[in-house]
């Protein structure tokens, strides 16, 4: 009987991104309500995120739905991008940075495996530093454990990878 495996992490396709980020960019600089403002997108350091800056929140949060759009567009998860951090006020301009989460966290893992644990306890998994390996016997319990863990409400993004 072999055992078959899979990996749960926190992964995404860095040219989607890329596409999000260039996608946004043109409709910023397309926008009847952008023109003459000083909105605009940039990368963060070593693109590990989005930088955007606006004239006041309005704008601001325009720009936040253009990228949830375009997101969602590329079937993306919007929870691979950190919505949640303060935005910044100086010189009559909102800055907000919006980093991308790579990979999960102690927390997060610790998470999954309670609930692996909890309602499939058949299923084994091993925890390394930023990914789950689940190995069965069985293919259904594994596809039936991806179903499950595919609803859960968790405030991060998973995906599910080699899976033999």
């Amino acid at each position: 009987m072999s055992l078959n495996s899979l990996d749960i992490v926190c992964a995404y396709d860095k040219s989607e991104i890329n596409n999000v980020f260039l996608q946004t960019k043109k409709e910023i600089a397309n926008r009847y309500d952008f023109k003459n403002t000083s909105c605009s997108i940039e990368w963060l350091e070593h693109q590990n995120g989005f930088k955007i800056t606006a004239n006041n929140q309005m704008q601001l949060d325009a720009i936040i739905e253009i990228i949830r759009k375009k997101l969602a567009t590329r079937n993306l998860s919007q929870k691979i991008i950190n919505f949640s951090q303060n935005t910044i006020t100086s010189n009559l301009k909102i800055t907000q940075e919006l980093p991308i989460k790579h990979s999960l966290n102690k927390d997060n893992l610790t998470e999954i495996s309670k609930l692996i644990k909890q309602n499939y306890p058949k299923i084994k998994h091993t925890q390394t530093t930023d990914s789950l390996r689940i190995s069965s016997s069985s293919r259904d319990e594994l596809q039936s454990l991806i179903n499950f863990l595919k609803n859960q409400p968790f405030n991060f993004a998973i995906q599910f990878t080699n899976f033999k």
